[in-house]
């Protein structure tokens, strides 16, 4: 593993893993406020969100497995999330809301191409 994709990796799992103790266990209050009322706009409810939550926990937790089939999984769970807070803001926001999510994205999918398991 080389120094951007450690730096990346680090980055992407302390990102992920705040995002989704707000979405899981709603302890920063005001950012789960605001995070619950982007899905509720969206159509969905917050047992959704709850599963959103739980993809971005495994993602940022398996990240680290690279060389794995386990790091290649949670690094595309992180892509699929960062892909549908994309089409989200995309849709129902301004494309200014989406630009995290699209960074993310840039970054996870370096990460998936650095370290899969399969080449």
């Amino acid at each position: 593993m080389n120094l951007f994709t450690s730096v990346t990796t680090g980055l992407l799992s302390a990102f992920f893993l705040f995002a989704s103790s707000i979405k899981l266990l709603g302890w920063q209050k005001m950012i789960f406020e605001k995070q619950l009322a982007f899905f509720h706009s969206y159509g969905f409810n917050r047992q959704f969100m709850f599963l959103v939550g739980l993809a971005e926990l495994f993602g940022g937790i398996a990240i680290w497995f690279q060389g794995s089939y386990w790091g290649a999984l949670g690094a595309l769970a992180l892509v699929g999330t960062s892909m549908g807070a994309i089409v989200c803001h995309l849709r129902f926001d301004t494309w200014k809301d989406g630009i995290p999510a699209m960074i993310f994205l840039v970054l996870s999918s370096a990460v998936v191409y650095a370290t899969q398991p399969f080449l």
